[in-house]
């Protein structure tokens, strides 16, 4: 079996280097570069699994990066952010970034992580996902919710017959609310879901998400359920 490829972009020599040990070790290989540019340029050459981008780089920094990769690739991103409170986790998040990990972080941690993002991505309608646990599933795998319509076997979304692309974690999430039309998901529930979390994270995640996930399926599809979480209209 293929080792898993992961681009690291970090201009802190140290953190870069120890970084990347600890990830070989692990049994990954790691394309390690020190500034934006260069990871532009690497990710292009390479086509890696997964992306780690730490916020702060010279050249082209890690927001303008990802938001890059994005315009080419549903690759999995995770942003290295050094204040869990910045801005910078939400700008990351908008851009693209599939989640993040904040500086300093234990190498366990960081692995977990990859490995929590990367079984998303390679198990969208795996056992218990909505597209097996849905009973409001037409003939076909498809799902219609107004102007909707969710492919859960070819994993495509068509709002108004037209395509809309969706990452791998924006598709989890659709499926997680249509698997329940009508019921309230609160956002740990949703973490727990898609981000695979067995642990407490930032809710942030799921908030910038979802409003990712209204842009492109329309506003009002996706209702706030004020201090509960969100739920899907049908």
């Amino acid at each position: 079996m293929a080792e898993t490829h992961v681009l690291f972009v970090e201009d802190d020599d140290v953190i870069r280097e120890a970084t990347q040990l600890a990830l070989e070790r692990d049994g990954f290989t790691v394309t390690a570069m020190p500034d934006g540019l260069l990871g532009l340029e690497a990710f292009r050459a390479d086509r890696p699994d997964i992306a780690l981008l730490d916020v702060m780089l010279p050249g082209l920094d890690g927001v303008s990066l990802c938001r890059r990769i994005r315009d080419e690739s549903t690759v999995p991103v995770i942003m290295l952010s050094a204040r869990a409170d910045s801005i910078d986790v939400v700008l990351g998040l908008e851009a693209g970034a599939d989640d993040y990990v904040t500086k300093p972080f234990d190498g366990a941690v960081l692995v977990a992580r990859i490995r929590a993002v990367l079984r998303r991505f390679g198990h969208a309608g795996g056992p218990g996902s909505a597209a097996e646990t849905s009973d409001t599933e037409s003939d076909g795998g498809v799902l219609a919710f107004g102007d909707i319509e969710i492919d859960t076997e070819g994993m495509e979304v068509r709002k108004r017959g037209e395509t809309v692309a969706l990452t791998p974690t924006e598709m989890r999430l659709l499926l997680e609310f249509s698997s329940a039309p009508g019921t309230v998901l609160s956002r740990d529930k949703l973490l727990e879901r898609v981000w695979d979390y067995g642990w407490g994270g930032d809710t942030r995640v799921v908030d910038v998400h979802v409003q990712r996930l209204r842009t492109k399926i329309g506003q009002d599809r996706i209702e706030t359920v004020r201090g509960f979480g969100y739920k899907l209209k049908a």
